[in-house]
C-alpha cells in the first residue's frame, strides 16, 4: 500500500478528508443564505425564482452542486466511521465533563450531524427533487418594462411538458417565465412542524459548527496564535450565530406571514 493511500485509510486521513470537506460545506453555506436572503424581498418571488433557476440551469454551478452532493455525503459517512471507532476505543464516558458550548458540541458532533443529515434528505426531497424531477411545481411569468421599471406577475402554464424556463421580449417588455419555487417554499413554510424540523436543525448546525470549523483549522495544521482569534471569532459568532440564525429566520417569517393572511 502506497504512504498516500495508508494515510487516507488512516484516523489521520479521515479527520483530513472531513476537514477539507466541511470547509467546503461552509463556503456553500454563505453562498446559500445569501441566495435565500431573496426569500425577503418583496416582489412576488422574482429574485429567488430567478436564482433558482440560474443555479438548477448554469452548467459550472450544476457541476459544483454534484461536488457538494458527494461532499455531504463523504463527510457524513468519514464522520460516522470515526465516532464508532472513537466510542469502541472509549467505552467508558469521561469522568469530568464542561458544560461550555464548545466542549457538548465537540462530544456530541455525531448526534448533531445525525440531525443535519437527516435534514438535509428531508429539505432536498421537498424542494430539489420536486424542482428538478416532477411537475408538481408551477410557474411564474414576470413582464418588466424595460423603460419603467414595472413588473407584473402571473400564473404561467406551458405547452409543452418539458418546458423549464425562457426569457423573451415584446416591444419594451422582457418576458420570462420560469418555475416558481418561491411559492412552493411559501407553502412548506406555512406548516408548523416544517418550521419546528427546520429550526431545530439549525439549533443542531449552530453547535455543529461551533467545534467543527476550528476543529478544521486544527486538523489542516492552519494554527497559530496571531490568527486564532479571528478563526475562533469567524467560527463562533458567524458561523455559530449569524448563519443559523439567517436560515432560520426564513421558515419563521413565512409561518407568521402564512397565520395573517
Amino acid at each position: 500500500m502506497s504512504q498516500s493511500k495508508h494515510t487516507l485509510n488512516s484516523s489521520l486521513g479521515k479527520k483530513l478528508i472531513m476537514a477539507l470537506t466541511g470547509l467546503f460545506l461552509c463556503t456553500f453555506l454563505i453562498v446559500h443564505l445569501a441566495g435565500n436572503l431573496q426569500l425577503f424581498q418583496d416582489d412576488n418571488g422574482y429574485a429567488f425564482n430567478i436564482y433558482a433557476n440560474f443555479l438548477t440551469h448554469f452548467p459550472p454551478i450544476e457541476v459544483i452542486a454534484y461536488l457538494l452532493y458527494a461532499s455531504i455525503i463523504v463527510h457524513a459517512v468519514y464522520a460516522l466511521i470515526l465516532t464508532i471507532k472513537n466510542r469502541q476505543a472509549r467505552p467508558v464516558g469521561y469522568a469530568v465533563t464542561t458544560k461550555s458550548p464548545t466542549s457538548w458540541s465537540s462530544q456530541n458532533m455525531g448526534l448533531l450531524g445525525s440531525i443535519l443529515f437527516l435534514f438535509i434528505v428531508i429539505h432536498m426531497g421537498d424542494f430539489w427533487y420536486k424542482y428538478k424531477f416532477t411537475h408538481s411545481v408551477t410557474f411564474k411569468e414576470y413582464r418588466t418594462n424595460l423603460g419603467t421599471g414595472e413588473r407584473t406577475v402571473s400564473n404561467y402554464t406551458p405547452e409543452k411538458p418539458d418546458f423549464e424556463h425562457s426569457v423573451s421580449y415584446d416591444q419594451n417588455n422582457e418576458i420570462i417565465r420560469v418555475k416558481d419555487l418561491h411559492t412552493k417554499v411559501a407553502e412548506s413554510f406555512s406548516q408548523l412542524w416544517y418550521v419546528v424540523i427546520y429550526v431545530i436543525a439549525m439549533l443542531a448546525l449552530a453547535f455543529h459548527m461551533l467545534h467543527g470549523f476550528q476543529s478544521a483549522f486544527k486538523t489542516l495544521g492552519w494554527v497559530h496564535r496571531k490568527y486564532n482569534g479571528i478563526v475562533y471569532f469567524i467560527g463562533t459568532w458567524f458561523f455559530g450565530v449569524i448563519v443559523p440564525l439567517g436560515f432560520a429566520a426564513m421558515p419563521v417569517v413565512y409561518y407568521i406571514m402564512s397565520l395573517k393572511k
